[in-house]
Order: structure tokens, then C-alpha cells, then sequence
């Protein structure tokens, strides 16, 4: 059995982040092998939940080690971790701040997610941008490399004193998504704290400077390929599926246009929304057009968001037909959290 390990972003090296690629990995425990499928624009993505979703362990030093417990995990939740395999996958972390010994030299950066959305970070320098993209940033610009200690300090000072935080809610993030700025304003907005950074009273002296240089990630993302406002598709339970065909993916986002009937969900937001492709949404919970035949509306079929996390330990085989029976929830609900919450699955990996 295959079980899904969630999505990847790699194969691009330190840089640039124009080549990487949005795949999904797989593990089979039988044959304690890897394996990862691709997640390009046009491709259909067709699956169906089968059996129940399972803790996939601890990743160690380039393999899996399976869960003793064989926990079951909800089908709902980003978490693809069991509380005690979670707590062991901490135990030597740099986010848990359990690797202080770590020799490697960091990277401190800016990323930008929308306007407005700026937050300092850091990454192992070796990792190149691979963790910007798997956050979703739409662009990012370096402040300076050093130790894992004065990198951790730096990002605590800067954070402080730009009033930035480290991390934003999905919700803010994806709403962000659907109205961005020209990149020209982007820069300028990257380019402008960034200057605040490197003032003297804030640069910390143990940090070496990067000069400003603005990556965006709008080809590499597919923006351009995504609506304004789009629908979410909730958690996976058993035999739930899914068929459509993948528009762009940003960080652990797939974008898809649903093929079929869109069952089992909450649309009747999305009609009083002005979404586009639901301009029949029921309270039923089924997305159809005018005739009211179960068929997602005009403009290609509902386009719909979904968290590819939530496909991690299931064993995803083939959809029985050309239907999408996962929950749907209108976009609004989705974005509608303070900013200051955290994430559903709480936060993503950082290194």
C-alpha cells in the first residue's frame, strides 16, 4: 500500500526557485520506499480515499519510520502526525529551538504574501528558497546569512522592531491571493522594509548583510491561472472523492477546477458571494446549474481550493467516477478568521 505523504515542492537546488516543481510523495512501509508524482497545471488529479488515514511517523535522516502506534488520524485536520510521533519529530528540531548545536549557516529573510502580509523568517541557507515556495510566499528578498543563533536573534529583533510577525493564517494568505498588486509594487514594498532592516540602531553586528534583490513567484506559482474568489474543499473522510483538473498550486495549495457533481458540501455561501461557476448553489450542498441537474455552473466547473496536506496517510486509489463528494465550504467562511489565529493544523514545517 501506497499511503500519500502530502505535497513537496523540489527539485529546484538553492536557486532559482523557477525550478521547482509542486509534487505529492508517497511511502510504502512494505518496501520502505519513496516516491513522488508531479502536480503540473493541466493535469487531471482523480482519487479516492480508501480505508482510514494513518499517523505516517517520524521522517529521520532521509527515510520514514513508521508509527508503532499506527494511529488514526482525522480526516479533517493539515496534522500528518500522531501527538507522540509529533512530539519525537520535535525532539530535534531547529523551530522547537532543540538544535542550537546545529553548524549550518541560516538565511533571514522578508516574504510577501499580499499587501499588507510581510513577515521576517529564517532558513537553513543550504535549502535555497525551497522554503519560501513551500510557504506560499508570493516573493521574498534576503536581509542577511549567519550562525543558527544570531539568525534566531535577528529574526526576534527585526520582527519586533518592524512590527512583522513570523507566520500568517492560510486564510489571510489565500484571501490575499485574489487581488494582488502589480510586482512593481511588490518590490517597493519588499524593497522599503528592507531598508528599515538594515538601519544601523536595528542591523544586528554577528548578521552579514545580503543586499536587496526581489524574487517573485508568480510564474512559478500559476497566479495569473487563479480567480478572485474560489471555493474550499474541506477534509477527507473514507471513500470521499475527488476529480478535477489542477489549475496552479501555491505552498501546500492545490488550485483545481472540479469535474462532476460537487456533493456532501456547504454552497449556499457561495451563491450570495457572487461566486463565479456556482450560480446554482443550494442549500442541499450541491453546486448545479440553472436546470438544477448536479452539474458544477458555466465558466469550466467550480474552481475550489484545497489544502494538499489533508491527502498525507491516506492510501488514495482510483475515483469510481467523475464526481467530487468532499465537503465544499464558500470562500468567505474560509477567510473570515482573525489574523492573529493560527492556521488549521497548526504551524507548518519551517526547515
Amino acid at each position: 500500500m501506497w499511503r500519500c505523504t502530502g505535497p513537496r515542492w523540489s527539485g529546484g537546488g538553492p536557486e532559482p526557485a523557477g525550478r521547482f516543481g509542486q509534487r505529492l510523495g508517497w511511502y510504502c512501509a512494505e518496501r520502505a520506499e519513496t516516491r513522488t508524482s508531479l502536480l503540473p497545471a493541466g493535469k487531471t488529479l482523480a482519487f479516492a480515499a480508501v480505508g482510514e488515514r494513518r499517523c505516517l511517523g517520524v521522517w529521520r535522516a532521509g527515510r520514514w519510520i513508521v508509527c508503532p502506534y499506527r494511529a488514526v488520524l482525522d480526516g479533517a485536520s493539515a496534522r500528518d502526525q500522531c501527538a507522540r510521533c509529533a512530539q519525537l519529530d520535535r525532539s530535534r528540531s531547529v523551530a522547537a529551538d532543540t538544535m542550537a548545536d546545529d553548524p549550518r549557516p541560516y538565511g533571514v529573510y522578508l516574504a510577501y504574501f499580499g499587501p499588507g502580509l510581510l513577515k521576517v523568517g529564517i532558513t537553513a541557507a543550504e535549502r535555497g528558497a525551497a522554503r519560501l515556495v513551500e510557504q506560499g510566499a508570493v516573493a521574498y528578498a534576503w536581509l542577511g546569512r549567519g550562525p543558527l543563533m544570531a539568525a534566531r536573534r535577528a529574526e526576534a529583533v527585526l520582527g519586533s522592531a518592524l512590527g512583522v510577525p513570523d507566520r500568517f493564517p492560510k486564510a489571510a494568505k489565500r484571501a490575499a491571493r485574489g487581488a494582488l498588486p502589480p510586482v512593481a509594487d511588490r518590490v517597493a514594498e519588499l524593497a522599503q522594509l528592507h531598508g528599515r532592516a538594515r538601519e544601523p540602531a536595528l542591523w544586528p553586528e554577528t548578521l552579514e548583510p545580503v543586499e536587496f534583490a526581489c524574487t517573485d513567484h508568480s510564474e512559478l506559482f500559476g497566479l495569473d491561472r487563479i480567480p478572485g474568489e474560489v471555493a474550499e474543499l474541506g477534509g477527507m473522510t473514507a471513500g470521499a472523492e475527488v476529480v478535477g483538473e489542477v489549475l496552479a498550486g501555491v505552498g501546500s495549495d492545490v488550485y483545481l477546477r472540479l469535474a462532476g457533481e460537487c456533493g456532501a458540501g456547504e454552497l449556499e455561501g457561495l451563491e450570495r458571494e457572487g461566486v463565479g461557476g456556482a450560480d446554482g448553489a443550494r442549500r442541499s450542498g450541491r453546486a448545479g446549474g440553472a436546470d438544477g441537474g448536479g452539474r458544477s455552473g458555466a465558466a469550466g466547473g467550480l474552481i475550489a481550493v484545497m489544502d494538499a496536506r489533508v491527502l498525507s496517510g491516506w492510501v488514495l486509489g482510483a475515483a469510481g467516477g467523475r464526481v467530487t463528494t468532499v465537503p465544499v465550504v464558500a470562500k468567505g467562511r474560509a477567510a473570515a478568521k482573525g489574523a492573529g489565529e493560527r492556521e488549521d493544523g497548526g504551524q507548518e514545517g519551517l526547515f
